[in-house]
């Protein structure tokens, strides 16, 4: 079973159209496996939806023991793009060794549409949740990281190597 955690960030974030601003309502993560004819086992369960510039030690503690409390040795988080190596790193230098841990994210959220990455990282992630080793790692763009060797690039938008 890949045990998923939904924490929040623009992936799930929707668009008000008459405010023009993003809010959180509710995950999108169920429909987009339904949508992509997962036959997975799979649990998904939300432990919080903030942006992840908001996200505090006190909320990744949560993800790190919520992590630790789960049967399940492979994990998928989605998490805002922000702060996600902080959250990565956070997890891994608290012993989650023997789990293969994914983070990732979207750049602009599912509720878009077709302009929205999130779909395309979440296969991906599931793959690799499947196929790395233990570890931590953020997938984006069709690539995996290491936790301790990633940032994101905050002028393309995209993660790379350090």
């Amino acid at each position: 079973m890949i045990q998923v955690f939904v924490t929040g960030g623009t992936f799930d974030k929707d668009y008000n159209y008459i405010t023009g601003k993003l809010y959180f309502k509710d995950s999108h993560l169920q429909d987009m496996f339904k949508r992509g004819r997962c036959t997975l086992d799979i649990n998904v369960k939300t432990l919080m939806m903030v942006d992840s510039l908001e996200m505090t030690d006190k909320d990744r503690q949560l993800i790190l023991e919520a992590c630790q409390e789960s049967k399940a040795k492979q994990f998928l988080i989605t998490h805002g793009t922000d702060t996600m190596a902080t959250t990565a790193q956070y997890l891994a230098e608290g012993g989650l060794t023997d789990e293969t841990v994914i983070l990732t994210g979207a750049m602009i959220p599912y509720a878009f549409g077709s302009s929205s990455d999130g779909f395309f990282n979440l296969g991906s992630s599931i793959a690799f949740a499947q196929s790395l080793p233990a570890g931590v790692y953020i997938s984006m763009n069709g690539r995996y990281f290491s936790w301790d060797n990633v940032k994101k690039n905050t002028k393309s938008g995209f993660f790379e190597t350090l």
